[in-house]
């Protein structure tokens, strides 16, 4: 086998809660995260010459050594004493900066490709852990389905995800936002409300929709919200157009919508396409990584 195809998903988060930083600057979390129908495609090519190649449609991303694409590329060849090359194509669809782990999903699929092209036979937990050398989401991105992720988010714990009756709207506002900024901001206030994370669990495995779309809750939203408006403008024009919740993903800017039917989904998705591009409507997925033909 010299090239592989592979599916990498992004993920929502139904909930955030920062309960502290450790003194290397992560923070300590405790969130639910759900892997969602939308994604990039990975494709993986075996090259001869030992070098990376990362090449993409997207005029966005970088296409070197500081896309975590080629880190990923390049930390699988140190560990395992790799001669060969690879060239990997990007082609993005998952918005990027947008609070969805779209960067961490590449990566968790390249780790799962090389995995596979280069015969390395890692396990899932042995890949994960990799993962984590490159960013906090990675192993949960090769994980996929839902999770409770606790510690930095490398901690994770499978629950019953989201039904495949539940529609989500995704809609990506044009705007880039600090990741780093807004966790700096949340350090400096007192958190008043948080989310009831065990409640939720149950919510999720009781299929109620209509529960955990009004009890989702995301301690990063008040102070994204409050540098860029434009995301409880979002949520309000799908709070008019029939959505059950709309919250925040990450730290933002990505807004999503829970719905209970596909028709209140799309209607709203129309309207959302007047003033926005990045709008989709999808659902939940079991797999965090997919390797297609």
């Amino acid at each position: 086998m010299n090239s592989i195809k592979l599916k990498s998903r992004a993920k929502i988060n139904l909930s955030i809660d920062v309960l502290g930083k450790r003194l290397d600057g992560y923070h300590l979390v405790e969130m639910i995260m759900q892997t969602i129908d939308l994604f990039d495609r990975i494709k993986i090519f075996s090259l001869e010459e030992d070098k990376i190649i990362i090449e993409s449609n997207s005029e966005d991303i970088p296409l070197n050594d500081s896309n975590i694409v080629y880190k990923a590329a390049d930390l699988i060849k140190e560990q395992f004493g790799i001669k060969q090359g690879v060239r990997i194509y990007i082609e993005k669809n998952i918005p990027i900066a947008a609070g969805m782990a779209g960067g961490s999903s590449n990566a968790a699929a390249v780790l799962v490709g090389l995995n596979e092209l280069w015969n390395l036979n890692l396990d899932k937990n042995e890949l994960k852990d990799l993962g984590l050398k490159l960013g906090a989401d990675v192993p949960f991105c090769i994980e996929g389905q839902a999770c409770l992720a606790e510690n930095i988010g490398e901690k994770l714990t499978h629950i019953q995800g989201l039904s495949q009756d539940a529609y989500i709207l995704v809609c990506k506002p044009e705007l880039f936002v600090s990741t780093k900024e807004i966790y700096e901001e949340v350090d400096a206030k007192i958190i008043e409300k948080r989310p009831d994370n065990k409640q939720l669990i149950q919510l999720l495995k009781d299929n109620n929709i209509q529960s955990l779309a009004n009890n989702m809750y995301n301690v990063l939203e008040e102070v994204t919200k409050e540098k860029y408006p434009i995301i409880k403008d979002i949520e309000k024009i799908m709070m008019d157009n029939n959505s059950l919740g709309a919250m925040m993903s990450g730290s933002g800017p990505t807004v999503f919508g829970l719905y209970d039917n596909e028709k209140d989904a799309e209607n709203c998705k129309k309207v959302l396409l007047k003033n926005f591009k990045q709008v989709y409507v999808v659902k939940s997925h079991e797999k965090g990584v997919e390797i297609y033909e």
